[in-house]
């Protein structure tokens, strides 16, 4: 079954980390990612900070051991987008995911890590990864692991009648300020008991709270 995992790795074992070690505040984020060809990975790269961060970047760049050329194509004054090519040592990642058939969907940095977004055709092949990656010495930590049909409804753990219940919930105004709707109303439009309704919102709330910080397993 098809499956949604988010990847971090260290930046110290990967993309940029001299570039990085450099700024406080750079945002770093690949327009297009697709895992097929272990030679033309994560050609294009935004970068984003304030004007004057970037005096020198493009000698930073250029020093960086992880970089072998890069090519401002665009510049908007506080983001830049750069083609890139890099050393072999940042493709052994991606080419790792590419034997498993899989395909990067997004990346970007958060702090001093490399967070990846990616879809393995089964859990097999994650695991199989993952395996590889720690032996060749590579940290890679398993942030989330979901199914893809998850993913695509949005629903990250919930149950249809937790989803469903939000979804109605959103669209009644019951969370706007102040409320359209009040919690006897709403559950008169779902045709639930005050106290079913209530028992649900708190459930479907806590479910997406223990997914936003990450609470547990990681598994969807």
């Amino acid at each position: 079954m098809s499956t949604i995992a988010e990847l971090t790795v260290p930046a110290q074992e990967f993309a940029l980390r001299e570039t990085l070690e450099a700024t406080d505040n750079l945002d770093v984020e690949i327009e297009r990612v697709v895992a097929y060809d272990p030679d033309h990975v994560m050609p294009y790269v935004w970068f984003a900070d304030d004007e004057a961060a970037f005096e020198g970047f493009d000698d930073a760049l250029a020093d960086d051991p992880t970089v072998e050329a890069a090519e401002r194509l665009t510049d908007l004054d506080d983001e830049r987008l750069y083609r890139m090519h890099w050393v072999d040592d940042v493709t052994v990642i991606l080419h790792l995911l590419t034997e498993e058939r899989a395909t990067v969907m997004d990346a970007s940095v958060e702090g001093r890590q490399w967070r990846f977004r990616v879809l393995v055709p089964e859990r097999e092949s994650l695991s199989r990864t993952y395996d590889f990656a720690t032996e060749q010495g590579l940290t890679i930590e398993v942030r989330k692991i979901h199914r893809l049909e998850d993913d695509r409804r949005g629903r990250y753990g919930l149950t249809d009648a937790q989803y469903e219940t939000l979804v109605a919930a959103l669209e009644h105004g019951y969370y706007e300020i102040p409320r359209v709707i009040d919690m006897d109303a709403l559950s008169d439009e779902l045709d639930v008991s005050h106290q079913a309704l209530s028992e649900r919102l708190r459930r479907a709330h806590l479910t997406l709270v223990e997914e936003a910080i990450q609470v547990g397993s990681g598994d969807g």
